[in-house]
C-alpha cells in the first residue's frame, strides 16, 4: 500500500469516527487501535500506543491526565470529537510527538509547556528529584540546606523548575546554548511563578557563570551518538538535533561537564548527570572515577552522581574509534 493509499484510508476512518463515535471511551479505543496499526515510535512521555491514546484524549480536552477511568463514559460534543479525531490523525500523519501537538507534557505530574524549539522533557533526573533522592533516607537528606543549584543544558527549563520546587531555599541558574529553548523555558518559569528564583542564562555550559559556585549541579546534556541521530525515526527527528547530538560516542558534552564541574561545585557539593546508555563508554574513559549510578523505576545505570571530592581532575582516556551502538534517544 502506498503512502497516498494509507492517507486516504485514514481519512475515511477519521470521517467514520467523527460520525459514529460518541463517548471518550469510543475515541480512546479507536485511537489505541489506530496507533497499534500505524508505524509509530513512542518515548516522549508514553512508552506505548495505549498510554499515548490516553494522554491525547485527556490533555486534548483539558482533563487531568491521570484520571482516565472517571471520564470514559462521558459523551463528547461534536467539537470535542472533531478535536480528538484531528489529534489522532495528526499524530499518525505527521509522526510528531504528541506533546508537540498538544503543547504540553508532564514530569511526575508537573506540567510544562513544550514546542519544537526544545526537546520534549523526559529526564530520569526529574523522577529522581521527585521520588526519593531528596529528603529523609535520600542521598540529599536536607533539601533546605541546598542554597544554589546549576542546571546545565536546561532546554525548556523543566529540571530547573523541579529543583526549585524540591529545594525550597535554593536559587537556580539554568544554562542553555539555545536561545529558542530558553524562550520556552521562560514561559515555563513564568507559569510556575519562579521568576525570582530561577535565572535563565544563554551560554555554553560553564562559560557564562563567572566565579559562581553551586551546592548541586544537575545536567541532562546531549548524549546520543552521531550514528544514532542519523538513524532517528521521525518522532525523534522532529526534536532539535542540538539537544541530542553528543558526538561519535555520545559523550562529547559529558566529558566537558566532567572536566569543568570541579571549578563550579562547592567542596561538599555534587554533580548529577544523565548519560543514557553511555555508562560503559564513560567508565572506560574515566576508569578511576567512582561513579554512583542512580536507578529509577524506568532506568538502570543512566544517571550518575559524583560528590565534589570524586570529580576527575585529569583529562579522560579516549578509546580507539569503534563502530558505535545505537542507544535509546536522549531525554530532557
Amino acid at each position: 500500500m502506498t503512502a497516498a493509499d494509507r492517507s486516504a484510508d485514514l481519512a475515511a476512518e477519521a470521517a467514520a469516527a467523527r460520525r459514529d463515535l460518541r463517548t471518550l471511551r469510543d475515541v480512546f479505543r479507536w485511537a489505541a487501535s489506530r496507533f497499534g496499526a500505524a508505524d509509530l515510535v513512542f518515548g516522549h512521555g508514553a512508552t506505548n500506543g495505549l498510554d499515548e491514546a490516553a494522554y491525547i484524549v485527556l490533555e486534548g480536552l483539558n482533563l487531568p491526565v491521570d484520571r482516565l477511568e472517571i471520564f470514559l463514559d462521558a459523551r463528547l460534543t461534536p467539537a470535542e470529537r472533531d478535536r480528538l479525531v484531528g489529534l489522532v490523525v495528526a499524530r499518525i500523519e505527521t509522526r510528531k510527538p504528541a506533546a508537540y501537538l498538544l503543547g504540553r507534557t508532564y514530569i511526575q505530574g508537573v506540567p510544562f509547556r513544550v514546542d519544537a524549539r526544545t526537546i520534549v522533557p523526559r529526564s530520569f533526573i526529574g523522577e529522581l528529584l521527585m521520588t526519593g533522592l531528596v529528603g529523609e533516607g535520600g542521598l540529599i537528606d536536607d533539601p533546605g540546606a541546598i542554597g544554589r543549584v546549576l542546571d546545565l543544558c536546561t532546554g525548556g527549563g523543566s529540571l530547573a523548575i523541579l529543583a526549585a520546587r524540591v529545594f525550597p531555599n535554593a536559587r537556580v541558574d539554568a544554562v542553555d546554548v539555545s536561545a529558542d529553548a530558553l524562550a520556552v523555558a521562560r514561559q515555563n518559569v513564568e507559569e510556575h511563578g519562579l521568576e525570582d528564583r530561577v535565572r535563565l542564562i544563554e551560554g555554553d555550559l560553564f562559560a557564562p557563570l563567572g566565579r559562581a559556585r553551586y551546592d548541586l549541579i544537575i545536567a541532562n546534556p546531549p548524549y546520543v551518538t552521531a550514528a544514532a541521530v542519523a538513524a532517528f525515526p521521525p518522532e525523534y527527528a522532529a526534536e532539535p538535533v542540538l539537544a541530542h547530538l553528543g558526538g561519535q560516542d555520545g559523550l562529547d558534552i559529558v566529558r566537558r561537564i566532567l572536566a569543568g564541574a570541579i571549578g563550579y561545585v562547592e567542596k561538599d557539593g555534587a554533580l548529577i548527570c544523565e548519560v543514557g546508555t553511555g555508562r560503559a563508554a564513560l567508565e572506560q574513559a574515566f576508569p578511576q572515577t567512582p561513579f554512583l549510578w542512580l536507578d529509577t523505576q524506568e532506568s538502570e545505570g543512566e544517571v550518575f552522581l559524583l560528590p565534589a571530592e570524586a570529580l576527575p581532575t585529569a583529562p579522560p582516556r579516549r578509546p580507539a574509534p569503534e563502530r558505535p551502538k545505537r542507544p535509546r534517544a536522549g531525554r530532557a
